[in-house]
């Protein structure tokens, strides 16, 4: 009856485009998270509410299910447990040892600095404000300082004088998941732009997006465009450095590996092992999309071709406060700039619970270069609001 059953640890937006695709070929969903009604529960066949950290839980459910494959779609997740599970045979997308080492910040960037000798900022780890302030000083001000466990950029802030780290200490310990208090400071890179290099590990070998742009606020993405102009010898490094670092955690998925672009330069930043929130802009920008192909390569589907559509882009749409009583607004409004060879879409994601800044759905555009997408997008995204009773 199903081509696959697929486990999805984490049912957001993310999660909710996989299902869509996943469905559309014939799989069989069963969507975990640590609430009720999450997005993509809405659309799955079978859900399962417990906290992904919950070990005990996690193997009740996979053996209650049976999934072909479980596919993580968050950071937050027990990973002793996963290994464990894959151990016994039990299929990891992309793989254990890949959610494990990105599940942690820590874990990610000591492997590619110092097991794979990727190009990184300079980093210190720290587990107390004392030691936050001696990291700063060894990697040099300003610096980034970030929880290594978070997701979505939160309980990250930059750092600008010596007082601030103390400050930033305690906001990244606020912010971040899990129980462990402990942050990475790392050296604030005078970057051009960030790009996300979506990488593809399939069975005939890696496959590459064209890089995706994007602009970060609060330590969050609010833009991100397709293709990203970016000098040809960054690409070349990119691509190389992803390919290095997304062998070595094996496995076949899409990887989000994230890069500083200065000059030609291309500086590794961050990876996750599923697909990216700012390769959202895929959704109208490529064919197939990053959310079809992850589930391509999971399932050891070909991939004759990726075709870009034309200069793209994505924007958020954000909450103010925190409700579970709201509606939008604006969806005609905002729907009506799209124009003949320059459409405009939304996604709406049906989150059930609104939080300040909490991304609430995204607005996506076409345009003749990426710079007027963005511009397209964002004006869409301001045209759809949220409205809360009273």
């Amino acid at each position: 009856m199903y081509t696959a059953t697929l486990m999805l640890l984490g049912s957001g937006e993310l999660g909710r485009e996989f299902t869509i695709a996943a469905k559309r070929l014939g799989c069989r969903i069963v969507a975990c998270d640590r609430y009720a009604n999450a997005p993509a529960m809405q659309m799955a066949d079978a859900c399962e509410v417990f906290p992904m950290l919950d070990g005990a839980k996690l193997r009740a459910a996979v053996d209650k299910h049976k999934p072909d494959v479980i596919v993580p779609e968050i950071e937050a997740i027990d990973t002793a447990t996963l290994a464990a599970l894959e151990s016994e045979g039990w299929r990891v997308a992309p793989s254990a040892k890949a959610v494990q080492l990105t599940m942690n910040r820590d874990g990610i960037r000591d492997f590619a600095a110092k097991e794979l000798g990727l190009v990184t900022s300079k980093y210190r780890f720290a587990e107390s404000r004392d030691e936050a302030m001696a990291a700063a000083a060894a990697v040099g001000l300003p610096c980034v300082v970030k929880p290594v466990m978070s997701s979505s950029g939160k309980g990250q802030s930059t750092a600008k004088k010596a007082e601030d780290v103390g400050t930033a200490w305690d906001y990244a310990v606020e912010k971040m998941r899990g129980d462990r208090p402990r942050v990475i400071v790392e050296e604030y890179i005078q970057f051009d732009s960030e790009i996300t290099l979506l990488t593809i590990a399939t069975k005939d070998g890696i496959l590459f997006c064209p890089p995706v742009g994007h602009r970060q606020e609060l330590g969050d993405y609010r833009e991100s465009w397709q293709p990203a102009g970016i000098p040809l010898e960054a690409l070349q490094s990119a691509r190389f450095q992803a390919r290095k670092v997304v062998e070595a955690l094996g496995g076949y998925g899409i990887f989000g590996v994230e890069f500083f672009v200065r000059g030609d330069q291309a500086i590794f930043s961050e990876l996750s092992p599923r697909p990216h929130d700012t390769g959202m802009v895929t959704l109208i920008s490529q064919l197939p999309n990053q959310f079809e192909l992850h589930l391509r390569a999971i399932l050891g589907l070909p991939v004759p071709s990726i075709e870009l559509a034309g200069p793209s882009a994505s924007a958020v749409i954000l909450a103010e406060k925190e409700s579970d009583e709201f509606s939008f607004e604006g969806v005609a409004d905002a729907l009506a700039l799209g124009a003949p060879g320059r459409p405009v879409d939304l996604r709406i994601f049906a989150k059930p619970k609104t939080l300040k800044n909490r991304r609430m759905g995204i607005a996506l555009a076409r345009g003749e270069t990426a710079e007027e997408a963005v511009e397209r997008a964002r004006s869409a995204a301001s045209r759809v609001k949220i409205r809360y009773p009273g």
